[in-house]
């Protein structure tokens, strides 16, 4: 039954790819090339034969299979190549070979999830292109240097721990500055894909994923030269702080996923009044479409060496706040945290766990951690705000800290 399951799963992927060629137009006309959904389907199924053949020790009658079939595709390129390079269909063609024999052989998943991924990039070709035109000098240098510290210097890294304190894991301590690093970096793209015309609520919205802290106090001194569009920036830097829950959510389900249940409690009520005095405040804002200074690109190696420094530090320093005062310490260095660099606040108390702090004194030093960032963020507009910015940004925030002490006591 396996070899049947194979066969269907190597012919359906080749259909699934024909399909997708004859909906283009790359499978009729003037410039149509060598197969369409009849073709593809016959590779798949060939494909799928020879890997069953493989698998019941037929390996030569497999091989003279593929080969001849690959024969076909080459030849097919060659002889279209004279009119047109592109070389998608044929390289198309390739793939279902490769995912139909894999499929005969068993790997069904395997060959099912390559077909899918295959015919998702040929679908998406417009939009594939459009981002590429799109890419400009300083994407592409972010992209290298992730790649870079991704697939270079973390296989490098050794594992650890080193020294006292809990020990330093250069290369677990890598694999989580990238994390946060991606989070951040995907904030900055969805930033740059949607411009810095949209308006001040969507761009604090989006500015949250990288810094809050960093919107509020932008948007507070922009509130200083032009106080008409206080309201576009109040709400600007509420979207801020109100997707800050999602950030850490997010974060904290990939670090240490049981804590994220104890987390929700906590971020409920706050979340809950974030969005409704976003949505109210929606309604008397204006566009505010002025030009917005755009945020640093985070994917720097010297911002990536720092970033792994203070995490190190931070999980040292609530190593000794742990071992010194108990679960006062951490909830005194979650507070301290929070008026600092929330990154390092999830970091910290989802790690702690494995140091025997519980679930619940780690929650509940996040929650703390963020209230004091919200309060610290109040403080940045009641200083450097003006006008109504100052006046609606302080009482959302305001509101928001309300929330949040009353989880603490409900929850705590």
């Amino acid at each position: 039954m396996t070899e049947v399951y194979g066969l269907v799963v190597a012919t359906l992927g080749g259909f699934a790819i024909g399909v997708e060629r004859q909906w283009s137009g790359h499978a009729s006309g003037p410039e149509a090339r060598f197969a369409g959904v009849r073709t593809f389907t016959m590779l798949g199924g060939v494909a799928g034969l020879a890997g069953t053949l493989w698998a019941r020790e037929g390996p030569i009658l497999a091989a003279v299979l593929l080969s001849v079939a690959g024969a076909l595709v080459v030849a097919a390129y060659v002889a279209a190549s004279r009119r047109d390079v592109d070389g998608t269909t044929e390289v198309a063609a390739l793939v279902v070979l490769t995912a139909g024999t894999a499929a005969g052989l068993g790997h069904m998943r395997l060959a099912s999830g390559v077909i899918a991924l295959t015919a998702l990039l040929l679908v998406e070709k417009s939009r594939l292109h459009s981002l590429v035109s799109r890419l400009d000098d300083s994407g592409m240098r972010a992209a290298v240097r992730f790649a870079v510290m991704a697939v270079v210097v973390l296989p490098l890294l050794p594992a650890g721990p080193f020294g006292p304190l809990g020990g330093i894991r250069p290369r677990e301590l890598w694999l989580l500055v990238l994390f946060f690093t991606g989070l951040s970096f995907a904030g900055f793209l969805a930033q740059r894909a949607v411009g810095a015309h949209r308006g001040y609520p969507v761009a604090g919205l989006l500015g949250g994923l990288l810094s809050s802290t960093s919107v509020t106090l932008g948007f507070a001194r922009t509130s200083r030269t032009d106080r008409a569009l206080g309201w576009p920036l109040a709400i600007g830097a509420m979207a801020a702080s109100t997707v800050l829950f999602v950030r850490v959510a997010v974060a904290t389900s990939v670090l240490n996923p049981p804590l994220v249940r104890l987390l929700l409690p906590y971020f409920a009520l706050p979340f809950v009044v974030g969005v409704v005095a976003i949505g109210a405040g929606l309604q008397r804002a204006t566009d505010g479409h002025t030009a917005l200074t755009p945020q640093a690109n985070p994917l720097q190696v010297r911002h990536a060496l720092e970033m792994a420094a203070l995490f190190q530090l931070v999980l040292m320093g609530v190593y000794l706040a742990q071992d010194a005062f108990g679960s006062l310490g951490v909830l005194v260095s979650g507070a301290v945290l929070g008026l600092t660099d929330v990154d390092a606040l999830t970091l910290s108390m989802a790690r702690s766990t494995a140091a025997g702090v519980t679930p619940d004194v780690a929650a509940r030093a996040i929650a703390i951690g963020i209230l004091s960032n919200t309060l610290m963020k109040a403080g940045i507009a009641l200083v450097v705000g003006r006008g109504v910015f100052r006046t609606a940004t302080v009482a959302m925030l305001g509101l928001m800290a309300g929330a949040f002490i009353l989880s603490l006591m409900l929850v705590g």
